[in-house]
């Protein structure tokens, strides 16, 4: 949702941060032998993040005599690495802030959602996220935040370059990109980078009837609607449309240069108004539409993201009780909202979730949510086909045959699963 969310935004290098009871922290991971000790891998999604957990993790250990959290913070950049290192080496944490969880349920790894949370908790997720939250049928994950995405436009730059309306289509995308460009921005800005290629990808790609699977659930990547997706933005860059290099920007760059009035249209989530806009310009003159269709008679869909919470396996099972009273403890919903309105994400609990509909900006996401398309989480390939999008995608849209790319990814989709 990375969300990203999965999806999820970048905001520095990896950084280890140890937090115990008295507030000193420390690089190591701690000794979790007494059941008593956790470890707790969280993404860092902007500068806030950091705050928000040292605060909550001394809240939660002052109320929890003997109980100790020890907090690794890592960039979304890092997380794909660290986190195939965590598992190899056998050193997983007891709990992992990520955007996918499904092969780790195949391999045994996770605790169900029933072991680890109160049956309160359990109830409080919303059904569409709890859906997301399944292999073979059970929930294993814990739904952590969500995320719509929406296209964004520079109202004042589209006055500037004599554009009256905001985008709908593919045609009026290009269009409009090529009048921002000649008032001198650029048009369109195109994340096709490391961190979340996939999530850029599929925003186009569904509004082209295209998308990870067919409608019977076998992997179909490299479909002619895919192709002809990366066919045209591949036009975009190569029209000088779009940022240089787009096959190595991620979102944080592209943000920060729509924020700053420098880019004339970019997808977005909810977060990015908190995280870049209102830090860096304020007073920016934006708006917010639908995400542009191939043809002008389709409806537009809706990207959904969902970053998650994992709870591993550890000692025989003896941090259970110490994954439980954490998790319990964070999703009470004073503690969940904090989280949501410092961050700018969507809640993935009913108790969360009221007050965000009286907002005007956020009721466009909270709005999209419920007939937004997902990527296919619970699918345990989806980790392998993720970062073989991550890694591959964008070379499509510089130097690359975007059919050959993906072909190359729906190999290893078949491989992996």
């Amino acid at each position: 949702m990375k969300r990203h969310l999965t999806g999820a935004i970048a905001a520095g290098l990896t950084v280890a941060l140890g937090v115990s009871g008295c507030g000193k922290g420390s690089s190591s991971g701690g000794d979790d032998s007494d059941g008593k000790t956790i470890k707790f891998v969280a993404a860092i999604y902007d500068d806030n993040t950091k705050p928000f957990w040292d605060a909550l993790i001394k809240d939660f250990e002052a109320k929890n005599s003997g109980y100790k959290v020890n907090l690794e913070m890592v960039d979304w950049t890092q997380m794909d690495a660290k986190v195939k290192t965590y598992v190899q080496t056998k050193q997983v944490p007891d709990i992992l802030n990520y955007n996918s969880f499904s092969d780790f349920a195949r391999d045994g790894l996770l605790y169900k959602a029933s072991e680890v949370v109160s049956p309160g908790t359990l109830s409080d997720f919303t059904p569409t996220f709890v859906e997301q939250a399944k292999y073979n049928g059970e929930q294993y994950t814990l739904p952590f935040i969500s995320s719509a995405r929406l296209m964004f436009y520079n109202k004042d730059l589209f006055k500037k370059a004599g554009i009256a309306d905001p985008p709908k289509t593919w045609a009026d995308i290009k269009t409009d990109a090529q009048k921002v460009k000649k008032a001198g921005a650029i048009g369109y800005g195109l994340p096709l980078g490391p961190e979340e290629a996939q999530a850029e990808f599929f925003s186009w790609a569904m509004n082209d009837n295209g998308g990870w699977v067919d409608a019977s659930g076998k992997w179909a990547i490299n479909q002619p609607a895919n192709v002809d997706t990366l066919n045209f933005l591949k036009d975009l860059n190569k029209s000088g449309l779009t940022q240089p290099n787009p096959e190595s920007t991620d979102r944080k760059t592209v943000f920060n240069q729509f924020a700053q009035g420098k880019v004339g249209m970019a997808i977005g989530g909810p977060f990015t108004k908190a995280g870049f806009i209102t830090p860096a310009n304020p007073n920016l003159n934006f708006g917010v539409t639908s995400l542009p269709v191939k043809n002008a008679s389709s409806q537009p869909n809706t990207l959904g993201v969902m970053d998650v919470l994992d709870a591993f396996k550890k000692n025989g099972g003896k941090n259970k009780e110490a994954v439980r009273k954490f998790l319990d403890f964070f999703y009470q919903k004073e503690n969940v909202s904090r989280f949501l309105s410092k961050e700018g994400f969507l809640p993935t609990t009913k108790s969360a979730g009221d007050a965000l509909s009286s907002d005007p900006y956020m009721k466009q996401f909270v709005d999209a949510l419920p007939t937004s398309k997902f990527a296919p989480t619970s699918n345990p390939a989806w980790s392998a086909v993720a970062g073989a999008v991550k890694q591959s995608l964008g070379t499509s849209v510089a130097d690359k045959d975007p059919k050959k790319v993906l072909d190359d990814i729906q190999q290893t989709a078949q491989k992996a699963g």
